[in-house]
Formats: structure tokens, sequence, C-alpha cells
């Protein structure tokens, strides 16, 4: 089997990204058998699981970057991929090579077509097999959606780690902040710390108290942690830090963006209880995020004469940041701002729309292939509801092509809206 051999295997299978709840298989059993025929993968390295609503890909990738620095060799499984199925499952930032992606699929294949899992039940349990096939120290596991019955919620971490929480997925998580709280939590094993960058009182109650009934310590970063002195880079953030462990003055955090406080701090208190990292490890962890764990699409500079940032923000508190950014970006530089615009349906997109409309910006409907987004004659209907201006649509290929050709040296265009959006570009634009 090739390796175009086994992603199509693989994309055959019920992929919530393009089918949406149709392809949705709440619960363990296929996990628990998929594990069981490779053999319990996932007990042979320890872990650290990390679930919320935003902030999970950053958080995820400051813990492993932080972790690598500190010598350890770290497994890190995301979801979703831009642009190959091997960046779901990296070590110290390396995605899984292609041979050993196709190997391992044409050796599981039976296995697949037995117990019928989702891509995504399908992909980890991939993870978790490349992670303890290569002997990885430590795997940070990135939840899909949800937690107490995500496909990744049969590793037992040595501590889970909870971002903020948001309205999103109401349809399988719930409607309100306590009961998507409730969802989240569900990480929470018997015993094992949890901490948690959450802040609202209902949803803090929520965690606290199944943190107390499965007696797992419980920390909260915002309670625990003081910061002062913060200054906003272009490409990053410096604050001084002080924790319940130690002092960390100047500490650098190498993404850009006011929220990535936040997910730094959540990164910093879980690695500081579970593998007691050196000073020297935080501040080059936090420093690299991005080379050190290859992240990618998170306010990620792709051009920069005029300037285009991208980002995979799918609701409204992460849209929120990175208009936020962009605009800034936009003021320094005295240009104008460009927004490349597209959504799955099932999104919150009335109010990542209201955002939209207290901008003076050029927006651009990126129509993306999925069965799942929205078209962009529906969302040009959401938007104008708010008064929000369209000026054209297209492919992500023909909207940068006409900011291109649009724009003066000062402008700033934020390409945005969802991972599919961003994944219409080339490749090789980035880093």
């Amino acid at each position: 089997m090739t390796y175009e051999e086994a992603c199509d295997y693989l994309l055959s299978l019920p992929r919530f990204t393009d089918q949406g709840a149709t392809a949705y298989r709440p619960g363990l059993d296929h996990m628990i058998a998929l594990m069981e025929a490779m053999g319990n993968p996932h007990r042979r390295f320890e872990s650290i699981h990390v679930a919320g609503t935003n902030g999970k890909g950053s958080t995820v990738s400051f813990i492993a970057a932080i972790a690598a620095s500190a010598g350890l060799r770290v497994g890190l499984h995301t979801s979703p991929h831009l642009f190959r199925i091997t960046e779901r499952m990296r070590i110290n930032g390396r995605p899984a090579p292609d041979a050993w992606l196709s190997q391992a699929v044409e050796r599981y294949r039976s296995v697949f077509e037995s117990v019928k899992p989702s891509f995504f039940e399908a992909t980890v349990a991939l993870s978790f097999l490349y992670f303890a096939e290569q002997k990885v120290d430590l795997a940070v596991v990135e939840v899909g959606m949800g937690g107490r019955l995500d496909a990744t919620n049969v590793i037992l971490p040595r501590l889970s780690a909870i971002t903020s929480i948001d309205l999103d997925h109401t349809e399988f998580l719930g409607n309100s902040l306590p009961e998507i709280a409730r969802e989240k939590a569900g990480i929470i094993k018997d015993g094992i710390p949890v901490v948690t960058s959450a802040e609202q009182p209902e949803v803090m109650r929520e965690i606290r108290e199944i943190a107390r009934q499965r007696g797992s310590p419980f920390a909260a970063v915002l309670e625990e942690i003081q910061v002062t002195d913060v200054v906003q880079e272009a490409d990053g953030l410096v604050m001084d830090v002080r924790t319940p462990v130690r002092d960390y003055p100047s500490l650098r955090v190498g993404l850009p963006g006011p929220h990535q406080q936040k997910n730094a701090l959540l990164a910093l208190r879980a690695a500081e209880i579970a593998i007691n990292p050196a000073p020297e490890a935080v501040y080059e962890g936090l420093a690299n995020a991005r080379i050190l764990s290859g992240l990618r699409g998170r306010l990620e500079v792709i051009q920069k004469e005029p300037l285009v940032i991208v980002d995979v923000s799918h609701n409204p508190e992460g849209l929120s940041a990175a208009l936020k950014y962009a605009l800034d970006q936009a003021e320094r530089r005295k240009g104008r701002l460009f927004v490349l615009f597209g959504a799955m349906r099932d999104k919150d997109v009335s109010r990542m729309a209201a955002l939209l409309a207290r901008l003076t910006a050029a927006i651009f409907l990126v129509s993306i292939r999925s069965e799942r987004a929205l078209r962009t004659d529906e969302l040009s209907a959401i938007l104008a509801a708010e008064d929000v201006v369209v000026v054209g649509s297209g492919t992500t290929a023909e909207g940068l092509s006409w900011f291109n050709r649009t724009a003066s040296f000062g402008d700033v265009l934020l390409i945005t809206g969802s991972h599919q959006v961003v994944s219409g570009l080339p490749e090789e634009m980035f880093t």
C-alpha cells in the first residue's frame, strides 16, 4: 500500500470534518476494540491530556515544546490536520513518516474493516500506535470534541488540562456552559491532577466538583499564577510570571496575540506539575513552540509584503482574538484590513458575523469543499443580516490572488474561519 492509498482509505471512513453529525461516533467502544487489536499501545507511554473549547492546539504545542526542551522524546497528537494526515502524529515536531503510515494502515486494515471506526478514531489509534512503537517518553494528546466520550479518552494520563470553555458543538455537548464544562471535564481521572485556565464561575464550579468527586488535585491557573509587565509584540509577548514553583522574569511567548498568555500559562503550570522542567526548558519551549512542536496556522505570517496572516479560528472567541491581532497590525502599518472568511454550518456564524460587522474591513467569502460547510450564498445572507459588506467570493487561493492585486503595501489580510479555509492555500507557503 502506498502513502496515497493509505490516505485514500482513511479518508473513506466516516469523517466529521466533511459529513458532520452523520460521522460523529460518541463513545469508546470502537477505540477499546482498536486498542485491544493493536496490543493496547496507549498503555505503553506516559501522557498529558488536554480538552477545552479554545486554545487546545496552542496549549498542547506549548506543553510539547517545553517537554522537548527538557530533553524528552515527545509525541504530540492534534486534530484536524491542514495538509497531511501525518501532521496528527508528531514526535518532537516532526510528522510520522509516510512509509510508517502506509505500512500501519496496511497492517491493520482488516481490523478497521471489522471494527468500522470513524476517520478520527482510526487516526487517534494510529497516533497511539506510532508513539508506542517509537517509545516516546511522553505524549501530549489533544481532545477532538468534548472529552468524556472523545476517542482520545482511553488514555490514563499523568495530568489532565482544560482550556477556556465556550459554546461550541452545542448539538453534541449541551446548550449551556455548565453542560459543556461537564463534558470537557470528563477527561478527569480518579486521583490524577487537573489544571485549568477556565474563568467563568459556572464553568469553574463544574470542573471543581468533578475533580472533587474523583479525588483529583485541582489547580486554577488564574488563581495560582501572578503576571506583571506584559508587553505585546508583533510576533509574541513578554511577561514576568510567578508560579507556585518559581519566578520567570521576562518570559517570552513565541506565538502572537494576547489570548496566548492564558494558553502559555496553562501549559507552563501543566508542565510544572507533570514533568517539573528546568527553567531553561520553559524559556526555550515557550519562545520556540512553533519549531519545537510543528504548530501551523495560529496567527502565522505566510507573506510579509503585503502582510498575510492565517488563523484556523472557527468559533467566536477564537475569531475575536484573530481579528483583534490582525486589526492591530493593520493600524500599526497604517493600512486597511482584508478578511478571507469561510465557516461550517454547525458553528455560531451569527456571532462571528457580528464580530466582522464591528470592523471596517473588506470581506471575501471562501467556498469550502465540504458537505458540512456553508455555501458562500448562505454565508453572505448571514453576514448581510449584520450589515457586513461582502466584496467577493471564491476559493482561498482566488481570494489571496484578489488581495495581492488589490492591496497596498500597508494592508493586511487575515485568512480565517476554518481549518479548511487555511488548507486551501499551497502547503509550500507555510514555513
